[in-house]
């Protein structure tokens, strides 16, 4: 059963975004009855870390991953995580799991009074390495996304990885500009970390 969502419009398809790449992953599941999406969760990841322009982040969502093709990727074998929607360095955009469904990306976490993250939040992972800077594309990409998510479901707040599980996670880091997205957003600073 998923999550109750607003009907369809020109932006969205079922909890699917129309301006993004679709490419389904198995890593997900239903939210918990009553779930309001209010969360988007801003990560970084890049496979082999500080590797840029493969397909091996979509083929980790996908359980597609080939273990053997990079030393790093043994220490991460058999995991099965997901995302929401996923942002390259040009800005371009991908989506693994509806909006209506919980994606596997939070992992132990808490935030706004609430643990569980993955229940009620929109996850999304930008190509990059903790610390590092992104791209301007990502930053545009980002917000229309998210702009986009808060006309279809109640989203209140933006935390960074680091946020809802300090100590665990340190994405996505230092380089993310957090004062960059607020305005390319126009939200109100409660909004933000």
């Amino acid at each position: 059963m998923t999550a109750p969502s607003a009907p369809d419009d020109a932006l969205w398809s079922g909890g699917w975004y129309r301006f993004a790449r679709r490419l389904d992953s198995p890593n997900f599941g239903p939210r918990p009855a009553g779930a309001q999406v209010d969360l988007v969760v801003v990560h970084s990841i890049s496979l082999p870390p500080g590797q840029y322009g493969g397909d091996e982040v979509q083929a980790l969502f996908t359980n597609t991953l080939d273990w053997d093709a990079h030393p790093y990727f043994r220490q991460i074998e058999g995991l099965q995580v997901s995302a929401h929607f996923y942002v390259r360095r040009g800005g371009e955009l991908w989506q693994f799991v509806s909006c209506d469904e919980r994606a596997w990306h939070a992992g132990a976490s808490h935030w706004r009074g609430r643990g569980n993250c993955n229940d009620d939040s929109v996850g999304i992972e930008l190509e990059g390495l903790e610390g590092e800077p992104f791209e301007p594309a990502q930053y545009e990409a980002l917000a229309a996304v998210c702009a986009a998510l808060a006309q279809r479901y109640p989203v209140r707040h933006v935390a960074g990885h680091e946020h809802i599980a300090p100590g665990r996670k340190q994405d996505p880091g230092s380089g993310f500009d957090w004062a960059l997205l607020r305005r390319h957003l126009g939200w109100d600073a409660t909004a933000f970390p």
